[in-house]
C-alpha cells in the first residue's frame, strides 16, 4: 500500500471515530495536525497567542462540522482551509486600522515608462540548508512588511497554494481584485528582497 493510500485509509478511520464523538480521536487529530496548523496560523497572525487561539477555534469548528466533511479532500487539506479561514476571520474582526499604502514599496518609474532602477539578477539558489533556512526566514519577514490586504492575498496564493477563485472567496473580494493585489504584492516583495538577493557585481 502506498503512503498516500495508507494516509487516506488512516484519514477515513479517524473521521469515522470523530463522527462517533470519540474523545481520543479528537486528541489524535490535534496531535497529528496541530503543529502544521499552528505553522499556518503563524504565517497570518503575528501574535503567538492569536495564532494558537485561531488553531483552537479551527479544531473546535472542525469537530462540530465533521459530519459535513465529504471526504473529497485529505483531512489535512480540509483542516488547513478551516485554519486559514479562522485566521482571516480574526484579521477581519479585530479593530481596523487604516491600511498602509503599498505605493511606497512598489518600484518607481521614469517619465518615459522605464523603471527608475532596472531589476538586477539575483544570486543563484543555494543548496546549503542553513542558507536556505535564512532565505526562507527573510522572505517570510519581508511578506510581513506588506500591507495586510496584499499580504493575505500573496499568502493564500503563493504560500498556501489556493487558486484565484478560492482566494477571492476567502478574502471576500472579486477574482479580479485578487489578481491585481497579487501582482502588486509580488512587485513590492521583490523590491523588499532586492537589496538582499541581488547578485554581487564583480
Amino acid at each position: 500500500m502506498s503512503d498516500g493510500a495508507a494516509s487516506t485509509t488512516d484519514d477515513l478511520a479517524l473521521i469515522e471515530r470523530l463522527r462517533t464523538g470519540d474523545d481520543a480521536a479528537y486528541e489524535e487529530m490535534i496531535r497529528l495536525h496541530g503543529g502544521r496548523m499552528l505553522a499556518v496560523a503563524r504565517r497570518f497572525l503575528r501574535v503567538e497567542e492569536d495564532a494558537r487561539d485561531a488553531v483552537q477555534e479551527a479544531f473546535v469548528s472542525a469537530f462540530k462540522s465533521i459530519d459535513r466533511f465529504q471526504g473529497q479532500a485529505r483531512l489535512s487539506t480540509w483542516l488547513h482551509r478551516i485554519v486559514v479561514n479562522a485566521c482571516l476571520m480574526r484579521l477581519r474582526t479585530r479593530r481596523r486600522k487604516p491600511e498602509q499604502s503599498i505605493e511606497d514599496l512598489l518600484p518607481g518609474y521614469l517619465e518615459d515608462g522605464h523603471l527608475e532602477r532596472p531589476a538586477s539578477p539575483w544570486r543563484p539558489e543555494t543548496a546549503d540548508p542553513a542558507e536556505r533556512s535564512e532565505l526562507r526566514k527573510l522572505v517570510l519577514e519581508s511578506i510581513q512588511q506588506l500591507p495586510e490586504g496584499y499580504r493575505n492575498v500573496l499568502m493564500l496564493r503563493d504560500i498556501e497554494d489556493l487558486d484565484t477563485e478560492e482566494t477571492a472567496e476567502q478574502m471576500g473580494i472579486s477574482p479580479g481584485a485578487v489578481k491585481t493585489r497579487l501582482h502588486r504584492a509580488r512587485q513590492a516583495l521583490r523590491e523588499l528582497l532586492e537589496p538582499h538577493l541581488r547578485e554581487a557585481v564583480a
